[in-house]
């Protein structure tokens, strides 16, 4: 008969911690097929995130920067200020808009033009 050893603050402990690791060992691994199944909900999720959320935001920017590449001048735009203004000059990265009611000429980036408020003035 073996001896047993003389009880020790933490013996019961650690004696569990090597009975939880060894049941972790031991368990069987899930087969190809259920593995693969649990993979697909998430490429689902990822799908669905790529369709709704990705895409249509790629599409506003590829508009947006058409629509900032053909600005000329005579038209109307909205800055995401807020600001309602006439383009005057077009620099390279750069606006200078006339705004009413006393023409008032400001210089704002090209990139914060949000949208065009109506059709150019010299083509109605």
């Amino acid at each position: 008969m073996r001896a047993r050893r003389p009880w020790t603050p933490g013996s019961a402990h650690r004696q569990f911690g090597r009975n939880v690791y060894l049941n972790l060992f031991v368990q069987t691994a899930p087969s190809g097929s259920s593995s693969f199944l649990g993979i697909v909900p998430i490429l689902l999720i990822f799908g669905i995130f790529y369709f709704l959320l990705f895409l249509p935001m790629q599409r506003q920017r590829k508009q947006q920067q058409k629509m900032l590449a053909s600005l000329e001048n005579g038209q109307v735009v909205i800055t995401s200020g807020g600001i309602v203004g006439t383009v005057v000059a077009i620099d390279s990265d750069t606006l200078v808009l006339r705004v009413k009611p006393d023409n008032v000429k400001i210089q704002v980036t090209r990139s914060s033009v949000a949208s065009l408020a109506s059709a150019p003035e010299g083509k109605k």
